[in-house]
C-alpha cells in the first residue's frame, strides 16, 4: 500500500494494491516531485457503464431480500468500513481511494429493470435498492438513475426495499408516497453513530445524523414506512451508542430497527486498520482486538449466519443491548410486509405487454 496518499475529505487514507493487476502506482522518490501526485488531488470521476443485466440474486441467508439492484458501483460517501470496497478491484481499481473517486453509473438500469419485470411468467418478489453501494449517493442528485428505477417499480406495481444513509431520498417523496399507498416500499436509514465528529471522520461525505433522523421523521409522516439500521456497530468505538441510536430513531418515528456488527473482509481490514491507528491511536488495539473476538479471532469473516452478528460473549452483549433497546422503544411497531398481488405488466411497456 502506498502510505503517502492522503485525500482531505475522503474516508480512507490510501489505495490498496489491486490483486488482479500486475502493476501498481507508488511514490518512490517524493522529493523529486514539484507538486503532489495527481491522484491525491483529483475529484470524483463518473464512468458510464452499460451492463446487460442489473437484478442480482442474493444468496446470503443473512439478508432479508433475495434480489438486489445496484445503479452505482463505488461510493463517494467514503465510509471507511464499507464491505463493498472489495468489489471495486474487479473493475480494475483499488478498494481504497479509488472506491470513493472512481464511480461507475448504470444509466440503462431502468430499461433493464423494465425488461426484467416484463419477462413471460415472471413472479414478483421484492427487490432491494441497493445490495452493494448507496443508491442515493451524491452522483444520484444529477444522474437520477434511482428515481427512474422507482418510476419503473411504480409503473409495474412492484415491491422495492431501500436502504440508504442519504437524505437525498426525500427528493423522491412523490414516488415513494404512491408506492407506499400500495404497500410496495419500505425504507431503512443507516446510522452508525450519533457523534458528529466521529461521523465526519468515519463517513466523510454523508449527511449529518440530524438530517438522517429528520429523514426518518419526514418519511414516516408522509406515510412511507421507514426504520433504522444501526450499522455497523463498531466494537470499542460506537458499540456503546446502540441504545441511544435506537431511542433517537424511535423518537423520530422509526417503525423498525436492525443492526450488524463490523466485519473487515478482504482489503477493508487493511484500510480500516490504517484509519483507526491514524485517527484514534489510543483505541486502535481495543477496537481491532474486539472486532477479531466476535469473528472467531479474525478481522475478516465471510461465514453465513455469523458474519453479520458475530459470536461469543461480546457479541452476545451487543445482541442483548439491541434487543432490550428495541423492546423498550419499538414495542408494537413493525415494518409492514410487501404486497406482491398488484403486479402488472403495462400494455405500453416497450411492446412487452403484447406478450400477455
Amino acid at each position: 500500500m502506498d502510505k503517502k496518499i492522503d485525500k482531505t475529505g475522503r474516508g480512507v487514507k490510501s489505495n490498496t494494491d489491486n490483486p488482479f493487476l500486475k502493476n501498481r502506482l507508488v511514490t518512490e522518490f517524493p522529493e523529486g516531485l514539484d507538486e503532489p501526485l495527481e491522484e491525491a488531488r483529483r475529484l470524483t470521476n463518473i464512468h458510464t457503464e452499460f451492463p446487460k443485466t442489473v437484478v442480482n440474486r442474493v444468496d446470503s441467508p443473512d439478508v432479508p431480500l433475495n434480489w438486489s439492484l445496484n445503479p452505482y458501483q463505488g461510493c463517494e460517501h467514503g465510509c471507511v468500513y464499507c464491505y463493498a470496497r472489495n468489489s471495486h478491484t474487479y473493475w480494475g481499481y483499488s478498494a481504497g481511494l479509488d472506491f470513493e473517486q472512481e464511480i461507475m453509473a448504470k444509466p440503462n438500469a431502468p430499461d433493464l429493470l423494465r425488461k426484467y419485470l416484463g419477462r413471460k411468467g415472471y413472479v414478483p418478489e421484492a427487490i432491494s435498492l441497493s445490495g452493494n453501494t448507496d443508491c442515493y449517493q451524491p452522483a444520484e442528485r444529477k444522474l437520477q438513475i434511482t428515481r427512474r428505477l422507482l418510476e419503473v417499480f411504480l409503473e409495474y406495481r412492484h415491491p422495492v426495499g431501500l436502504i440508504t444513509k442519504n437524505s437525498l431520498i426525500l427528493r423522491d417523496l412523490d414516488l415513494l408516497r404512491e408506492l407506499a399507498s400500495y404497500q410496495l416500499c419500505g425504507v431503512m436509514i443507516s446510522i452508525t453513530t450519533l457523534d458528529e465528529e466521529l461521523r465526519r471522520k468515519l463517513e466523510p461525505r454523508t449527511p449529518s445524523v440530524k438530517n438522517r433522523l429528520k429523514t426518518i421523521e419526514t418519511l414516516n409522516a408522509a406515510g412511507i414506512p421507514a426504520g433504522v439500521m444501526a450499522a455497523p456497530v463498531i466494537p470499542g468505538l460506537t458499540s456503546h451508542e446502540l441504545p441511544a441510536i435506537l431511542k433517537a430513531a424511535a423518537d423520530a418515528g422509526a417503525v423498525n430497527a436492525g443492526y450488524t456488527l463490523l466485519r473487515l473482509n478482504g482489503q477493508v481490514a487493511e484500510l480500516f486498520s490504517e484509519w483507526i491507528r491514524t485517527e484514534y491511536p489510543d483505541r486502535a488495539d481495543k477496537v481491532l482486538n474486539q472486532t477479531a473476538e466476535v469473528h472467531g479471532g479474525k478481522l475478516n469473516d465471510s461465514r453465513f449466519g455469523t458474519r453479520m452478528k458475530g459470536q461469543g460473549p461480546w457479541a452476545d452483549v451487543v445482541r442483548q443491548l439491541f434487543e432490550q433497546a428495541k423492546k423498550q422503544h419499538f414495542n408494537g411497531r413493525k415494518m409492514p410486509g410487501f404486497n406482491c398481488d398488484l403486479f402488472r405488466v403495462p400494455s405500453d411497456s416497450n411492446g412487452q405487454g403484447k406478450l400477455f
